[in-house]
C-alpha cells in the first residue's frame, strides 16, 4: 500500500487547491492520502513517518522558500520516504531541490504524474524521475535563454477532494466596505495562459498553452465549498478570459445555481479591452472585483515585460470598468531595473488621478521585480548582464538598481506599506517619501474619500508571491 502525504506551505491564504485536486486523483487510484497545510497547522510528525511518498506543492516563490526547511524536516523524520516536488516552481528549481533530497520533479498538470509515481512506488520501480517541463537553470550563475519546453499534459480533471484540510473559515475572508465579511472558497476554471509575459512564472512551464477544466467539475467544486460555508469564490485562473466562451458558461451557471454568491477573477488589461462587452455579465453574475496585473504605467517597461498593453490601455480599461460598475484591483511590479524616481512618482500620480488609491493593497507599492530560476526575463541580455550569481537562499538572481536611491526608496516603501493604517494614509506617506527621495515638491493629492476602509471588497490576505516568509509562517514548520 502506498501512503502519500501531500504538503502545502503557502497558497495565498486560501485552502490549497494544489492538495485537494491531486488528493482526489490519488484516492481514486487506491492510494491512502493525508494532507497537511503547514500555513495553518503544524506538520504532524506521525503523518510524515507513516508516508512512503511525500509530495510538496510549489506554486510560487514564497511557497518554495518555505518548503526547503520542510524538506529537511521530513527527511530527518522519514529518510526512507520518496520525496516529490510539484507545481510551477518545482522544475526551474530542480537542481536545488534534488540537492535537498527530492527524487521526483513535476511541473504543470501534475495529477496524473503523481498517480503514476505512486504506482511505480507500489511496484518497487526505481524512482528518480523528472517530469520537468523546462530545463532547470544552473543555481550558481546567470542562465542562458531557456531550452525548448516539452508539451504540458492534457488531462481530464475530476472534482477535488478537500477532506482533511482546515475549514474554509480558517483562511482569508472577503471583507466588504461596510465591515461585513464572507468565507472564501477557491477553484480553477483553467490552467496555464496563452500569453508570454516575461516575468510570469506560468510562462516557463506552459509556454503559451492553457487548459480548460470541464464546467461540471468546476461547478461540483464550487458546490462542495458552498456546502462548507463559502459565500465567495476566487477563480485562480492566470487569466479568466483566456477562454472567453468557457468563462461565460462558468459565471452564468454559477450565478444560476448559487444566487447571491460573489466571486473574483484575474483578467489581463488587453482582455478587459477586447471583451469589454462581457464586463456587464461579470457584474450581473456577482463579480466583486477584477484583479489585473498592470505592473507599470511606463510603456518602455511594459514592453520589456511583454505585457501586451500600454499605459493608455490601462487608463481605458479603468474607465470601462467604472462604466460597468466593476471594481478594478490593479497590481504592480513597482520597482524594476528600469524604474526611475520620476517614473515611480508618475505611477502614484496616475493611480491618484484614476481614483484607484483605495483599490490597491499597500504591499503593491513596494513589490520588487523577482528573477527566479527559469525566468523568461533572462532572455534579455541586459538582465543577464545585470544580475548576480543565483542565490539559493533567496531562490532568485539578485540585482541592484544603478541608482542606489531607488533601492533605498523601495525599502522605505516596504516599511510604510507594512503599517496598519488606511490605504489612503499609506499612499500619502509613500508619495511624500518618494517626493523627498527624488528631491521634488510633493504633488497635490487628488480629491478622494479618506475613509477607514476601501470602497471596494478585498481579501483579508492580499495576493502576491514574492515576499519574505513571515515569522508566523516559519513557526508552523
Amino acid at each position: 500500500m502506498v501512503h502519500a502525504l501531500l504538503i502545502s506551505t503557502y497558497e495565498l491564504g486560501r485552502q490549497p487547491f494544489g492538495l485537494a485536486s491531486p488528493a482526489a486523483w490519488l484516492k481514486r487510484a487506491g492510494v491512502e492520502v493525508a494532507v497537511a497545510d503547514v500555513s495553518r497547522t503544524r506538520l504532524d510528525p506521525d503523518l510524515v513517518r507513516v508516508a512512503n511518498l511525500i509530495a510538496l506543492f510549489l506554486p510560487m516563490h514564497t511557497a518554495t522558500r518555505l518548503a526547503l526547511p520542510v524538506i529537511d524536516r521530513v527527511r530527518d523524520l522519514n529518510p526512507a520516504a520518496h520525496i516529490c516536488a510539484y507545481g510551477l516552481y518545482a522544475p526551474p528549481n530542480a537542481d536545488l531541490l534534488r540537492e535537498r533530497g527530492v527524487g521526483t520533479i513535476l511541473g504543470g498538470e501534475f495529477e496524473a504524474d503523481l498517480v503514476d509515481l505512486a504506482g511505480r512506488l507500489l511496484a518497487g520501480t526505481t524512482l528518480n524521475a523528472s517530469h520537468a517541463q523546462v530545463a532547470p537553470a544552473a543555481p550558481i550563475a546567470p542562465a542562458a535563454p531557456l531550452a525548448p519546453i516539452a508539451p504540458v499534459a492534457l488531462l481530464r480533471f475530476i472534482p477535488p477532494d478537500r477532506s482533511g484540510l482546515p475549514r474554509l473559515d480558517e483562511y482569508a475572508s472577503l471583507e466588504w466596505p461596510d465591515g461585513t465579511n464572507r468565507t472564501v472558497g477557491y477553484t480553477e476554471a483553467s490552467r496555464g495562459c496563452k500569453h508570454l509575459c516575461r516575468h510570469c512564472p506560468v510562462v516557463p512551464i506552459y509556454d503559451g498553452r492553457f487548459r480548460i477544466v470541464d464546467a461540471d467539475v468546476v461547478l461540483a467544486d464550487i458546490r462542495a465549498q458552498v456546502e462548507q460555508g463559502a459565500r465567495h469564490i476566487t477563480f485562480g485562473d492566470p487569466d479568466f478570459f483566456n477562454g472567453i466562451g468557457h468563462a461565460r458558461r462558468i459565471v452564468e451557471r454559477t450565478a444560476a445555481e448559487f444566487p447571491g454568491l460573489s466571486y473574483d477573477v484575474t483578467i489581463k488589461i488587453e482582455h478587459l479591452l477586447r471583451h469589454a462587452a462581457d464586463l456587464p455579465l461579470l457584474r450581473d453574475t456577482g463579480c466583486a472585483f477584477v484583479t489585473s496585473a498592470v505592473e507599470s504605467v511606463d510603456d518602455a517597461v511594459l514592453a520589456k515585460l511583454a505585457k501586451g498593453h500600454t499605459r493608455a490601455d490601462f487608463v481605458r480599461a479603468a474607465a470601462l470598468m467604472r462604466e460597468a460598475s466593476l471594481a478594478l484591483v490593479p497590481t504592480f511590479v513597482a520597482f524594476t531595473p528600469w524604474t526611475t524616481m520620476p517614473a515611480y512618482l508618475d505611477l502614484l500620480e496616475v493611480i491618484d488621478e484614476l481614483d484607484l488609491v483605495d483599490h490597491v493593497p499597500p504591499v503593491q507599492w513596494s513589490i520588487r521585480l523577482l528573477i527566479p530560476a527559469g525566468s523568461r526575463l533572462l532572455d534579455l541580455q541586459e538582465i543577464r548582464d545585470a544580475v548576480g550569481r543565483f542565490d539559493p537562499l533567496a531562490l532568485a538572481y539578485p540585482w541592484q538598481h544603478h541608482d542606489a536611491r531607488v533601492d533605498v526608496l523601495q525599502q522605505t516603501v516596504a516599511a510604510l506599506a507594512a503599517r496598519n493604517v488606511t490605504r489612503n494614509d499609506t499612499f500619502d506617506a509613500i508619495r511624500a517619501a518618494a517626493a523627498d527621495a527624488a528631491g521634488v515638491p510633493l504633488p497635490a493629492a487628488g480629491p478622494r474619500l479618506n475613509g477607514e476602509r476601501p470602497r471596494v471588497p478585498f481579501l483579508s490576505e492580499p495576493w502576491y508571491c514574492c515576499a519574505e516568509p513571515t515569522e508566523g509562517q516559519a513557526a508552523l514548520l
